[in-house]
């Protein structure tokens, strides 16, 4: 196409010359005049007709790059190709997103934390460092996590979390570095810090009164216990938002674990409608808790020798019968299948197992997996490779297991843990999403009067309905129990202070 448009260039000139002259006898006169010149001036003359031309053309390629590929729309394919791959290449850049503008204020000091507990645990008491931080005005260093805790796990905070997103998207509330500044990190390396646990359940006078002080003095604070150091009521209004703001927009896990969740997900959902069971019948919680039902005595001595093997595992004889009976035992496979039957969960459905390897194997899950066959893991719906970047990292594991329970259609946890709390309060900000909170006191007791025979099926199943038919994660207020913080509702399974109706749009914090 290019060399026909080059053949009709000397036709197309001629006839606008010859327009620019009005007649036949000024034209003629023109082809006269040409071709008397000598061979030397005509070529003199293509080429600055030539260099004009590429002059306009050159030019009118500027005006392109300016205003975009669209103006070559249309235009021979010669022309436009560098257009067409600008255009593709735009569209697959990602949006710029404005960051907030950097909150201004006299820094006070540095706080350094380290986060002690499992994935979730680290996760609300990250969110409560970053409050604490912002209303101290002090500058806070990206949050140590646990390494030494039963999971053993070597992850860093950049290894779980999106790091880049969490300091930018908080710069407007608190300033969070990455490390100390060199200053600052000799002072540490001297022995020059404050260290200490914070008082469990305090409020904000307490961080302003007697912490604060602290950091003032020594200029580098070290608090080494950060598990439910704030208080869940009782705190004003935009503590709690502030807290809520980390949790739910501050706190992305890494691109890689955010992609692998989201594949996880779309595979669940080409299926259909899954239900995400946290189903914690895993060793550490069994032999942590006592709780043994159900298994053989050299199940029962393994747990017991690993209960005494963990010094900071205060409670060593535990009557696992009784304890079972007040409702503080996680639900059993066997317990677990018979109350989702009782509620009515369809056996079709997928079930996506949100726990690390359930103790007693395939014997102890042979109950659930006959009662519901679609029982997926997942180790059993990605490839191995899938998983090799955070194999033997649990709290890489659980973050997983975090996105895809979040994402689920319906939640049960088997037990009240650091997971099944927090995902209940993330699913009641996405606007009330079902949860159902088995009430285990209720259900053992429930349990075993059908097994004995002394309950119908049809009885033992409207019982566990009617029970729970107000449990399934919808609006409430958090119940508040002055001087007994431990047995209130949890902040971070119900921020009321965060929520709206149902019927509002979705409020971004």
């Amino acid at each position: 196409m290019c060399k026909m448009e080059k053949s009709l260039y000397h036709r197309k000139l001629w006839e606008i010359k010859v327009r620019l002259l009005g007649d036949n006898s000024k034209a003629e006169k023109l082809r006269n005049s040409f071709a008397s010149r000598s061979p030397t001036s005509l070529w003199m003359i293509r080429v600055v007709s030539v260099l004009l031309l590429w002059s306009c053309f050159v030019h009118l390629m500027a005006l392109g790059d300016m205003w975009g590929p669209r103006l070559f729309n249309g235009w021979p394919s010669c022309f436009n190709q560098r257009g067409l791959s600008t255009a593709l290449e735009m569209k697959s850049l990602p949006p710029k997103i404005a960051l907030p503008p950097k909150r201004v204020y006299q820094n006070n000091g540095y706080l350094m934390v380290s986060c002690n507990g499992g994935l979730n645990q680290m996760r609300a008491a990250i969110c409560d460092m970053v409050t604490v931080a912002r209303y101290m005005n002090v500058t806070l260093i990206v949050p140590e996590l646990d390494k030494t805790s039963f999971w053993n796990d070597p992850s860093e905070f950049k290894d779980i979390f999106d790091v880049d997103h969490f300091i930018s998207s908080l710069r407007d509330e608190v300033r969070i570095l990455k490390e100390l500044p060199p200053r600052v990190k000799k002072r540490v390396e001297l022995g020059m810090y404050h260290e200490m646990p914070p008082i469990s359940w305090s409020n904000m006078s307490y961080y302003q009164n007697q912490i604060l002080p602290l950091v003032k003095k020594h200029k580098v604070l070290h608090l080494n216990k950060t598990d439910s150091r704030l208080a869940n009521n009782g705190l004003p209004v935009e503590v709690q938002k502030l807290r809520c703001r980390v949790n739910f927009n501050g706190l992305k896990f890494t691109p890689q674990i955010e992609e692998l969740g989201r594949r996880v997900v779309n595979i669940l959902r080409e299926k259909g409608p899954f239900l995400v069971l946290h189903l914690r019948y895993e060793m550490d919680m069994l032999a942590f808790s006592g709780c043994s039902h159900g298994c053989n005595p050299e199940e029962e001595e393994e747990l017991t020798r690993m209960r005494y093997a963990y010094p900071w595992w205060k409670e060593k004889v535990i009557n696992s019968e009784e304890k079972r009976k007040e409702g503080l035992c996680p639900l059993t496979p066997e317990e677990t299948a018979l109350t989702l039957t009782a509620l009515g969960i369809d056996r079709n459905v997928q079930i996506y197992i949100a726990a690390g390897e359930i103790y007693g194997g395939e014997r102890r899950m042979k109950a659930l997996t006959d009662a519901f066959p679609n029982v997926v893991r997942k180790e059993t719906i990605l490839e191995s490779s899938d998983l090799d970047f955070c194999r033997n990292h649990s709290s890489q594991m659980a973050a997983l297991d975090y996105l895809v329970a979040v994402e689920s259609d319906i939640f049960v946890p088997t037990n009240d843990g650091n997971m099944a709390r927090v995902v209940e309060g993330h699913r009641r900000f996405l606007g009330f999403k079902k949860t159902i909170q088995l009430n285990r006191k209720f259900l053992v007791k429930l349990i075993d009067e059908y097994t004995e025979g002394l309950l119908t099926w049809d009885v033992f199943s409207s019982m566990v309905k009617a029970f729970h038919s107000t449990r399934m994660g919808s609006p409430k207020r958090r119940l508040l129990i002055p001087n007994k913080p431990k047995e209130e509702d949890y902040f971070y399974s119900n921020p009321q202070e965060c929520l709206q109706l149902l019927d509002e749009p979705l409020r971004v914090i």
